[in-house]
C-alpha cells in the first residue's frame, strides 16, 4: 500500500522526472537520502517501473494516430497481441473487454503508413476483424494521474 508519502513522491517524479533528488526531496518535504530509499523501493515493488519523456507526437511527425481495435481467433490472443506490438508505429497494446478483444494505440507520419499498418495487423494469423478509429485531438493523456 501506499501511504501519503509515496503519493507525494510519485506525484513529484511524474511532473518531473528529469528534476533532482535534492529538489524533489523539498517539494515532498522529506529527506533526500529518505527520497531515494523510497524510490528504490518503489522501483522494487514495481509500483515505478521506468523514468522517461513525455512526447508530442504530433510535433515530432506524427500526425496520424488512431485507436485500433481488433478481433482475435480464439486461443491466439497472447500471439497475435505480442506479433502486433513488434509493430513499427504500435505505441500500446491493451486486452479489452466488450466486443473486440485488443485496442492498439499506434502513431504513423502519412495517411499511407497508418492504411499500411492497418493493412498489416488485419492479414495476421488468428486477426478476425479490425476497427479503426483516427484520433482528431488528445485532450488528456492520463500522465498527470496519480492514485489516491
Amino acid at each position: 500500500m501506499l501511504d501519503d508519502t509515496d503519493r507525494r513522491i510519485i506525484s513529484e517524479v511524474k511532473r518531473s522526472s528529469a528534476g533532482s533528488y535534492r529538489k524533489i526531496a523539498k517539494r515532498v518535504g522529506i529527506h533526500p537520502a529518505t527520497l531515494i530509499e523510497r524510490m528504490r523501493r518503489l522501483e522494487k515493488d514495481g509500483v515505478i517501473l521506468g523514468y522517461t519523456a513525455f512526447l508530442d507526437y504530433s510535433k515530432i511527425g506524427y500526425d496520424f494516430m488512431a485507436f485500433i481495435q481488433v478481433r482475435i481467433s480464439k486461443g491466439k490472443m497472447l500471439e497475435v497481441q505480442q506479433s502486433i506490438s513488434k509493430l513499427k508505429g504500435v505505441v500500446s497494446v491493451y486486452d479489452i473487454t466488450g466486443e473486440y478483444d485488443s485496442i492498439i494505440r499506434v502513431a504513423c507520419k502519412s495517411r499511407n503508413e497508418l492504411s499500411s499498418l492497418v493493412k498489416k495487423i488485419h492479414s495476421m494469423q488468428g486477426v478476425e476483424h479490425t476497427n479503426t478509429q483516427m484520433i482528431l485531438n488528445v485532450v488528456k493523456d492520463g500522465h498527470d494521474f496519480v492514485p489516491e
